[in-house]
């Protein structure tokens, strides 16, 4: 039992840290270094580093940084897009890290599904940030933002504190991206496509309007056309 314990808090540890990193990189270092460096867990040893106080004051300051650009239409699917080349990266390592003395084959691997994971995780966030910017009141990027670092938060300390409840939502977690992310990429196509037209001055034809509408509405093109006709 001590033993099926223990790898319950490796995996729930490991893929924590991942998703917390895909999500927001700081906050997850940030709230890791302060809880070890205050005593409240004992991180693996390959993760000790984290609750040194310059790291600590590096992480701290970088959340600052994200915390005011998170919440500027446009500079956020900025910051996002460079954090790409982050996060995905630091979860991986993060992950590998937090799987401690186990074995260098467990590393590896805890590494790979932690990559995956924090890739997920900054898709997810990334994509429907592009979205949320098509609005034109930044009323729904504080919100979006805010309440990004609270799952965050709240995501490790379940992950900490309640092992086997995390697997569970990050199970859950999985199954509702395998659904949403293809269409968060359909939105976003959708969104680049209209600035392409923007930016290159083309007007949309009768056909491409109608085929537009039909795919958001599922509105039949026939009767478009009828009405449209009508009009004229």
């Amino acid at each position: 039992m001590e033993e099926y314990n223990q790898i319950v808090t490796v995996i729930a540890m490991s893929m924590g840290v991942a998703w917390a990193s895909g999500i927001n990189l700081y906050a997850a270092i940030l709230m890791l270094g302060l809880m070890g460096s205050t005593g409240n867990i004992d991180l693996p040893p390959d993760l000790q580093v984290l609750s040194d106080p310059m790291v600590i004051a590096a992480a701290g300051f970088m959340y600052c940084v994200e915390f005011f650009a998170d919440k500027i239409p446009g500079v956020d699917s900025g910051w996002d897009a460079m954090h790409t080349f982050i996060r995905v990266p630091a979860g991986a390592i993060l992950a590998a890290g937090a799987v401690g003395d186990i074995s260098s084959a467990a590393g590896i691997a805890s590494g790979i599904l932690g990559g995956g994971m924090a890739l997920t995780a900054h898709s997810f966030k990334s994509g429907s940030r592009v979205l949320i910017n098509t609005s034109p009141e930044p009323v729904s990027n504080w919100t979006a933002s805010i309440l990004e670092d609270i799952a965050v938060f709240a995501g490790l300390w379940t992950a900490l504190n309640h092992p086997a409840l995390f697997i569970v939502f990050m199970f859950l977690f999985i199954i509702l991206m395998i659904w949403l992310l293809p269409k968060l990429w359909k939105g976003i196509k959708l969104v680049f496509e209209a600035i392409g037209r923007f930016f290159s001055g083309k007007k949309v034809n009768e056909s491409e309007l109608f085929d537009t509408l039909n795919k958001k509405n599922s509105i039949n093109k026939s009767a478009l056309k009828m009405d449209y006709n009508k009009k004229d």
